[in-house]
C-alpha cells in the first residue's frame, strides 16, 4: 500500500493564473487589499487558489519593503531561563507588530565571537531591518557593514563602544541600593555576593554596584565568584560560604539561577530555613522565581519595556545619543526577612 505523496513544491501564482484563466497580475491584485479587480475575476482566482492550496509568498513580495524585512535576534544559551523569557517577550511583541522574526542561536559556534560573526553575516544576507544582540560581542567590521546596509543594530546589556549602535541596558544601580536596604532592614550585618566567572558586562556591572552599596552601608561583605552562570554554581557557592562558623546572614546573587542553587544547598545540605536563617535575593525574575519551592525575592527585568524600546528604535532613523537605561522592578517575596 502506498502512502500519500506530499506536494513537491508550493503552488505558484502562475499556476493559479492558468487554472483560473486570468493573467498573473490579476492574481497579484486579488491578494492586495484595495487593488482594482472585478468581482468575477476575484471569485475565479480565489477558487483556483483554494483548489491548489495556494498561499501568498509574503517574504518574496515584501523583501524589498522596509516594514517587511525580518528582525534578527541573536543569542547563545537560549535555553537558560532568563534568555528563554526574554526571547518569549520579544518575539511576541514583534509578531504583534506584524514583524517577521529570525532567531539565530550562536550557542554551538566554535570559538568566542564566531557565532555572532556568522549570525551577522546571515542577518546581512537576509536583509534584516534590525539585529538585536542578546548576548555575545559583535565584530566591529561587521557592525559597520550592517549599519552601512541600513540595519539598526541594538545591543542589550552590553558595554561595547561601537559606533552606530543603540544600547539598551537595565539600570542596576538603584536596584542594588534597594537590595542592600532590604538586607539591612532584615538585620543582616554579614552578607555575601555570589557571581559567576562568565565575565559578561551586565553581571560584572551588577556585582560592582552591589559591592559598592554594601561597602558604603558598612556591611561585612564576602565576594564569591566562579564557574558558569548556572544552578550548580550557586550550590557550590553556598557550600563554600556556609561551611564555616562565620556564615553570611544574607546573600545577593546576580541571577535567579544562582540563587536557586544557593537556596537548595542551604536548605538540604545545611538544614537552614529561608529566610529565618538566611536571606537570599536574586535578579531576573525568571518564571521559576515565583514558584512555591523558591518564592524568591528578586528584581524583574523590564522585558516589556525593552520590547517596546526595540520596536521604537526599529521604526526610527535617529540614534540615541546615550545608552537607554530601563529600571528593573522589585518583586518582594518570601526569601528575605521583612525586618530584623
Amino acid at each position: 500500500m502506498s502512502g500519500t505523496r506530499l506536494q513537491s513544491h508550493p503552488a505558484s501564482a502562475a499556476e493559479v493564473a492558468r487554472l483560473a484563466g486570468v493573467s498573473r497580475s490579476a492574481v497579484s491584485r486579488t491578494f492586495i487589499e484595495g487593488a482594482s479587480v472585478s468581482a468575477e475575476t476575484r471569485a475565479r482566482v480565489l477558487a483556483a487558489a483554494e483548489a491548489l492550496n495556494y498561499h501568498v509568498n509574503h517574504l518574496a513580495r515584501g523583501i524589498s519593503k522596509q516594514d517587511s524585512r525580518p528582525v534578527c535576534l541573536i543569542g547563545a544559551t537560549l535555553d537558560a531561563p532568563f534568555h528563554a523569557r526574554m526571547l518569549d517577550r520579544l518575539t511576541q511583541a514583534l509578531q504583534r507588530a506584524r514583524r517577521m522574526v529570525m532567531v539565530i542561536n550562536t550557542g554551538g559556534a566554535d570559538g568566542p565571537g564566531a557565532g555572532v560573526h556568522q549570525a551577522l553575516e546571515h542577518a546581512l544576507s537576509y536583509r534584516a531591518v534590525a539585529t538585536v544582540v542578546l548576548s555575545g560581542t559583535p565584530p566591529a567590521d561587521l557592525v559597520a557593514a550592517c549599519v552601512a546596509a541600513g540595519q539598526r543594530m541594538i545591543l542589550l546589556n552590553r558595554a561595547d563602544p561601537l559606533p552606530g549602535i543603540c544600547h539598551i541596558r537595565v539600570d542596576d544601580a538603584p536596584a542594588m541600593r534597594d537590595a542592600v536596604s532590604m538586607l539591612l532592614r532584615a538585620g543582616v550585618r554579614r552578607c555575601a555576593l555570589v557571581t559567576s566567572a562568565s565575565g559578561t558586562p551586565a553581571l560584572a556591572q551588577r556585582a560592582a554596584h552591589f559591592r559598592r552599596e554594601a561597602e558604603a552601608a558598612g556591611l561585612s561583605l564576602r565576594v564569591w565568584q566562579g564557574g558558569p552562570t548556572a544552578y550548580a554554581t550557586g550550590q557550590r557557592a553556598a557550600r563554600e560560604l556556609l561551611a564555616g562558623a562565620d556564615r553570611p546572614e544574607g546573600i545577593f546573587c546576580v541571577t535567579d539561577l544562582l540563587a536557586f542553587g544557593v537556596i537548595d544547598a542551604a536548605r538540604h545540605e545545611f538544614r537552614m530555613e529561608i529566610p529565618r536563617d538566611l536571606s537570599v535575593i536574586g535578579f531576573d525574575d525568571v518564571a521559576q522565581a515565583s514558584w512555591g519551592a523558591y518564592d524568591l525575592t528578586t528584581f524583574a527585568h523590564p522585558f516589556d519595556a525593552i520590547a517596546e524600546e526595540i520596536l521604537l528604535r526599529i521604526g526610527s532613523t535617529e540614534l540615541p545619543e546615550a545608552p537607554i537605561l530601563l529600571p528593573p522592578t522589585l518583586c518582594w517575596r518570601g526569601t528575605v526577612r521583612p525586618e530584623g
